[in-house]
């Protein structure tokens, strides 16, 4: 396993673990990954929708020639003050941020003076801009904007109300979730760790459905083109849970490797050796940061993700052009996601509750009403269209 890029490399290059590139989390590093290609793809398909007549150009008059504005200022001030503030305290923790970038990056703390040095030179930079590009008559200028165009909005949009929504739905997913976060509210929201990927992808639909029918664009057929990339994506990030050792890993798995599994023994049951998470028993002869295995293999379902949705974003890539019906497209992804991970649920480690008296997890919960949001959606548009 590869808890961070030290690891990677110590393998590739045979360099020492536990060095500089610690900083940089494998899970992380695929997850950004993960939003990139996912991007790519999302680019492609509006392109493509772009040229069928989904998708139109929107009119925008700006007007150049103007100073920095006072929000301008403020907003690059504030943002320089928490780049100062964090980098700053980054350096003064650095042995925790080896070990733990997250924790750092992502916890409450800072130093205020590095802070406040930085937000300044930020305002000061903005505003020798402004007094560069100012003209002694400011004028109006009109352009078109394309949808293809806001593809990095809509990414970073769908990757900030993401990360809000998956942290806020893990708060619930136990018991002991909740209570840990009524014993220590901000340690347990700024955390790195604790992230439920069905509260990503419901909070990020619904803040990308306002902000794309804000922008003049038809949400119907921005979930159509939205499918393809967000199946991709997820078969990415799912490698980033594989290979750093997360915890999102399968039951005990001891069973013999049927003749059938024509993949690697590893990809059958596997022990998590390096895990990030340093669960398990100790590696003998190791005295690198991380130096546990699992003491009985489990099944790497992350791994078996990653490839199942591998296969079924290539269904969505050939139906994208099959289905004429704007939503359909959509519809079937919902129930392709659903099915996936409600059986996945049946073999992964998570923790369980009760409700009508049936034992379930989170995602087996979610996953059931994707299903059946996709199936409804799915014959209405049947009915409504009477074709797909």
């Amino acid at each position: 396993m590869y808890p961070d890029l030290s690891y990677f490399l110590h393998d590739v290059f045979g360099t020492e673990r536990d060095n500089i590139f610690s900083i940089i989390q494998t899970f992380g590093l695929l997850l950004a990954i993960a939003f990139l290609v996912s991007a790519w793809v999302l680019y492609l398909e509006i392109k493509r929708r772009e040229q069928l007549g989904q998708f139109k150009p929107k009119k925008v008059v700006r007007e150049i020639g103007l100073p920095a504005s006072t929000s301008e200022l403020i907003t690059n001030g504030l943002f320089g003050f928490i780049l100062g503030y964090k980098l700053v305290y980054a350096y003064q923790e650095w042995d925790q941020f080896l070990l733990d970038a997250a924790s750092v990056i992502l916890s409450p703390y800072g130093d205020a003076l590095g802070g406040l040095l930085v937000g300044a030179a930020f305002v000061a930079y903005s505003y020798w801009q402004g007094q560069r590009r100012k003209l002694p008559k400011p004028k109006k200028v009109s352009e078109k904007i394309y949808p293809r165009q806001r593809v990095g909005e809509i990414t970073i949009v769908a990757a900030l109300s993401g990360i809000v929504g998956a942290k806020f739905f893990a708060l619930f997913e136990s018991a002991d979730t909740f209570r840990a976060f009524l014993a220590d509210p901000v340690n347990t929201l700024f955390s790195g760790s604790g992230l439920a990927i069905y509260g990503g992808l419901i909070v990020a639909f619904a803040v990308c459905f306002w902000w794309v029918k804000r922008q003049g664009m038809k949400p119907i057929h921005m979930m159509d083109a939205v499918a393809p990339a967000l199946m991709i994506g997820y078969a990415v990030g799912r490698l980033g849970c594989h290979f750093s050792g997360d915890g999102d890993w399968g039951i005990v798995n001891e069973m013999p490797q049927p003749s059938w599994f024509i993949l690697p023994e590893w990809m059958w049951a596997y022990d998590y050796p390096h895990n990030v998470l340093n669960q398990g028993v100790p590696i003998e002869g190791c005295e690198d940061r991380y130096c546990r295995r699992l003491e009985s293999p489990v099944y790497p379902t992350p791994v078996w993700e990653s490839i199942i949705c591998t296969g079924l974003f290539g269904v969505l890539w050939y139906l994208r052009k099959k289905l004429t019906v704007p939503g359909m497209l959509f519809a079937v992804y919902l129930v392709m996601n659903g099915v996936e991970r409600f059986f996945i649920e049946k073999i992964r480690v998570n923790e369980t509750f009760y409700l009508l008296g049936i034992e379930m997890t989170q995602a087996e919960l979610i996953s059931f009403f994707t299903i059946l949001a996709g199936l409804l959606f799915g014959g209405w548009l049947y009915k409504k269209h009477g074709r797909f």
